[in-house]
């Protein structure tokens, strides 16, 4: 209780400031989603696509009969996208901070749209993107998203039946140290768990661009590229052990980051 005086005059410091301290998130919560998130062994092999570095990424060696990609946030990096269409697949690609992709390609078509949870000139849905190429497709689908933060609320605003279209989802999450804030927790696992209905996470690979922090016995990096499967490709379900995987490779030239043990043991 020693530290509950000094709470209590930041808090009343900050409130002078017009500033809200953030709750903390329970321990039992935190360690709880992270429980949940543990990978698995889905028993089908996992491959390495596009460079060997960031945006490269890997996914469950499944990917006959998914026609169209969906690739939000173009950046400067498309050698994943090009080698799913060199697998036969239409790639979607939006991203209003730029003008065209990286590099082309004839399967490319380019939305110059953000994708969020409005619409306007800028944003769009994920539902409405699906929706303006080919609202009548009810085949798989693949989603590979790295939109710096607007994947919660993209997630969160798309319709169930759409992300369960996504036989492969590869997201890479951001602020996930924000966790043991309780505001942004109830939301980032609301995320989690929506995903986690249709989808089993296979694969996860810290991002090495911002290190992790350490609290309480629990790792979190900052931000981490998640591999999602849909359970009815399952092969099995033990729980993957092996981290790094042997294709995984460093995103930037800063020191590796390790997936720490508290995410898969």
């Amino acid at each position: 209780m020693r530290d509950k005086p000094i709470k209590d005059a930041m808090t009343r410091f900050a409130g002078r400031l017009g500033l809200h301290l953030a709750a903390r998130t329970r321990f039992t919560a935190v360690d709880g989603l992270i429980s949940a998130l543990r990978p698995l062994d889905s028993g089908v092999e996992l491959i390495r696509l596009g460079p060997d570095g960031d945006g490269g990424y890997l996914v469950p060696d499944d990917l006959k009969g998914i026609d169209y990609a969906f690739s939000p946030g173009v950046s400067t990096e498309s050698g994943f996208d090009a080698a799913l269409a060199d697998r036969g697949m239409q790639v979607l690609l939006a991203d209003f901070s730029v003008d065209r992709p990286a590099q082309s390609h004839p399967s490319f078509v380019f939305d110059k749209k953000f994708v969020g949870c409005l619409t306007n000139d800028t944003f769009m849905t994920l539902d409405e993107w699906k929706n303006r190429h080919i609202p009548a497709y009810t085949g798989d689908l693949l989603l590979q998203m790295d939109i710096e933060g607007a994947e919660f609320e993209s997630l969160l605003g798309a319709s169930p039946a759409l992300l369960a279209q996504f036989r492969i989802m590869v997201i890479e999450f951001h602020y996930l140290q924000d966790l043991w804030n309780r505001p942004f927790f109830e939301l980032a696992s609301r995320v989690f768990r929506k995903i986690l209905q249709t989808h089993s996470v296979v694969h996860i690979h810290p991002n090495n661009c911002c290190g992790s922090v350490k609290s309480r016995g629990l790792a979190i990096p900052r931000v981490a590229e998640f591999t999602f499967y849909r359970h009815d490709r399952l092969r099995g379900q033990l729980q993957a052990r092996t981290f790094p995987h042997p294709l995984d490779c460093d995103n930037t030239r800063k020191p590796t980051l390790v997936l720490p043990e508290c995410w898969y043991r």
